[in-house]
């Protein structure tokens, strides 16, 4: 298997504390239970699974990066419009929430 790049390791790492916290789940919705599982599961999110085409693995990362970091964002539209109306923030009603956010971190 080729090295792993340092998001992949992440994702990877990601995925197998959420499996050892009992946490993980299967696209259907249950507690993954298998480990063998838990790691295909790890290595699609990652993109480094070798069952699937090196640009279908590209896009298997870009989204759970994406993913990730809308998860990080945390606050709704909703909840960073509030903010930006609190502080004043002009032409706020068309921004996006990427936006808003940088208005905001400004």
């Amino acid at each position: 298997m080729a090295r792993q790049s340092a998001p992949q390791r992440e994702t990877v790492q990601r995925v197998m504390r959420e499996f050892k916290e009992h946490a993980l789940e299967s696209s259907q919705g249950g507690k993954v239970k298998s480990r063998a599982q838990a790691i295909a599961i790890a290595l699609h999110e990652a993109g480094a699974s070798r069952d699937e085409t090196p640009a279908r693995n590209r896009r298997n990362l870009a989204r759970t990066k994406a993913a990730e970091a809308q998860q990080a964002a945390g606050d709704s539209r909703a909840a960073l419009y509030e903010q930006a109306a609190s502080r004043g923030i002009k032409g706020r009603s068309r921004m996006t929430k990427a936006e808003l956010a940088d208005a905001l971190r400004r």
